[in-house]
């Protein structure tokens, strides 16, 4: 893998089959989040670094990731772009025939198909920390909603955004700490975020100039320090180091379908988090990577018993 820079243009060479969108999905909130656009040749985020703010545009021509940037924190975003594409995501121990002989046949097969994923590492915390505490305990569909409702509102527009034809018109930043904690509480409460998350939100605002040094330790670790955070706990942190740290081990434990889905996959039965982590234990080191993969490869749990509903806090 090789890096060089030109100007305010570089460019990372996978040396190997690469997706942007395996590898760079998991980092948007949903079609409403507005900080990322992903198609199969071009990826472009938008984001805060300690320079300013930052349009990032990637595109892929064959496994060379062209990357470049815009705005104040622009050398930063491309001194960061090898991390965020996966570039120390390191799949060699997995694909030896150690492990590989120990998989299921669902998951060696869907390795086989999707030999481009990645596992990528933004290193931004309060970016992947907001909207994971504001998924806590209620349906995907509310949490992304508030999420998308929250940036179209407080959000800025991207570096280049209706001013550079290269930039999409609609790209936003995300607001930083310290905009995020200037939001009022009746916002909060009009873009259906109930005050214990918003709470939570607030209670880790105050820690983020620490937060932001997490991205340099290893990833369990920083989940272990994310969750001194009261309102933290192991499945918020697992859904930030997946996204901050290339995190190839750490499970969304108390995830309400995770564990199901992987019961359905591995075992033909539905498993609680226990039973998730039982199945799971032989590939330790490289559980989410098994997760993702089995994702991956086409599997659909049944669907039949009961569903979240989803709550409405706007009206009280």
């Amino acid at each position: 893998m090789t890096t060089t820079h030109q100007d305010s243009i570089a460019v990372w060479d996978a040396g190997a089959p690469y997706s942007l969108t395996q590898t760079l999905g998991i980092i948007g909130r949903g079609p409403g989040d507005r900080t990322v656009r992903l198609t199969p040749e071009n990826a472009w985020l938008a984001f805060n670094t300690p320079a300013g703010p930052a349009t990032l545009g990637i595109s892929q021509r064959g496994t060379e990731l062209h990357a470049r940037a815009w705005g104040p924190g622009a050398d930063h975003a491309l001194e960061s772009a090898p991390a965020l594409l996966g570039a120390h995501d390191d799949w060699s121990a997995f694909d030896s025939p150690t492990v590989t002989e120990t998989l299921p046949a669902r998951v060696r097969e869907a390795r086989r198909r999707h030999p481009a994923l990645r596992l990528p590492a933004t290193g931004r915390m309060v970016d992947a920390l907001v909207p994971a505490i504001l998924e806590q305990k209620v349906t995907a569909l509310e949490a992304l909603r508030g999420y998308a409702v929250l940036l179209r509102k407080f959000g800025l527009p991207a570096p280049g955004a209706g001013t550079n034809a290269a930039v999409p018109t609609d790209l936003m930043v995300a607001p930083t700490p310290a905009q995020w904690a200037q939001i009022p509480s009746w916002e909060w409460h009009r873009a259906g975020v109930g005050p214990q998350r918003s709470a939570t939100v607030q209670r880790m605002l105050r820690s983020s100039s620490g937060l932001e040094r997490l991205s340099a330790l290893p990833a369990a670790e920083a989940g272990a320090k994310l969750q001194s955070i009261p309102g933290i706990g192991a499945w918020t942190a697992a859904e930030v180091t997946q996204r901050t740290h290339s995190d190839a081990d750490q499970v969304a434990v108390g995830d309400y379908h995770l564990a199901a889905y992987v019961g359905w996959a591995l075992a033909g039965k539905p498993v609680d988090d226990a039973g998730m982590l039982e199945l799971l234990e032989p590939w330790r080191g490289h559980r989410q990577r098994v997760v993702r993969l089995l994702q991956l490869s086409g599997l659909r749990k049944p669907t039949f018993g009961p569903r979240m509903t989803i709550q409405d806090h706007r009206g009280h």
